[in-house]
């Protein structure tokens, strides 16, 4: 079984027999020769990030990899872009201060994501049989989630008319993955780190307007970990008084 998952300019990734396949796209307008040389270069460079970023935080597994192809394990989660508003707000806010935690780590090693969106971070249980409690009478309130260490609570509760809500009291109860480091690259610069963290904000404001000023709050805490935080957030008032001043011309 093959299905393709998602396609843009750079490379078409797909599911296939449980693995997902990242493989970069050949651009015919160059000399295939040239071509070749950087579809390898990108593809080496990415897969370097992968297993620098594999040691701080949670990622898919690299399986295997040549020239123009990352072979990766399957995450059976959710995007956390369409599944963190189906969450209340306390563990909404609960997740952003673990991703501001996460990125804090990748910052401290020198990792900017280079696109750094809700998009690009999945969301999974991590946890055996953890009760959740499901908003919905006509269903028992404590129901046991699969034993699967991936098991999904979305997946989960859409085998209870799609209306459940998992409660994550404990903040153990759910990992956050990063996924495509396509656009990633090495960099200890306070501006690179400031530009990952206004993509971030952007996208919440953008797809989680309902809550994404208390989210950025929680993610400021989380992020606040890092070392640099008071360098990288003065920076990144100088990034967003750019941008409002293109938005002004």
């Amino acid at each position: 079984m093959s299905k393709i998952l998602a396609q843009g300019a750079e490379a078409i990734i797909r599911l296939e027999n449980q693995v997902i396949i990242k493989r970069r796209i050949p651009k015919t307008y160059r000399l295939k020769i040239l071509d070749d040389k950087i579809i390898k270069l990108r593809t080496r460079s990415e897969l370097k990030l992968l297993e620098k970023a594999s040691r701080i935080v949670n990622i898919p597994k690299v399986i295997s990899s040549n020239d123009n192809k990352i072979v990766m394990e399957f995450i059976a989660g959710h995007k956390l872009s369409s599944s963190l508003d189906n969450f209340p707000l306390k563990n909404q806010k609960q997740i952003l201060n673990l991703i501001g935690k996460d990125v804090s780590k990748l910052h401290g090693a020198g990792i900017i994501h280079g696109d750094l969106t809700t998009s690009n971070m999945i969301l999974v249980n991590n946890s055996n049989n953890k009760i959740i409690n499901v908003k919905d009478k006509n269903i028992k309130k404590n129901r046991l989630i699969s034993k699967n260490k991936y098991a999904d609570v979305n997946e989960t509760n859409k085998g209870l008319g799609g209306r459940g809500i998992s409660d994550l009291d404990n903040k153990n109860t759910f990992k956050i993955f990063f996924i495509d480091f396509g656009l990633g690259f090495i960099s200890n610069k306070p501006e690179d780190k400031a530009v990952d963290l206004h993509l971030l904000k952007q996208a919440l404001e953008a797809k989680h307007f309902k809550n994404w000023q208390e989210l950025w709050k929680e993610f400021e805490k989380g992020y606040k970990h890092s070392k640099e935080s008071v360098k990288v957030f003065e920076r990144l008032k100088a990034v967003e008084k750019r941008g409002r001043y293109k938005e002004r011309y």
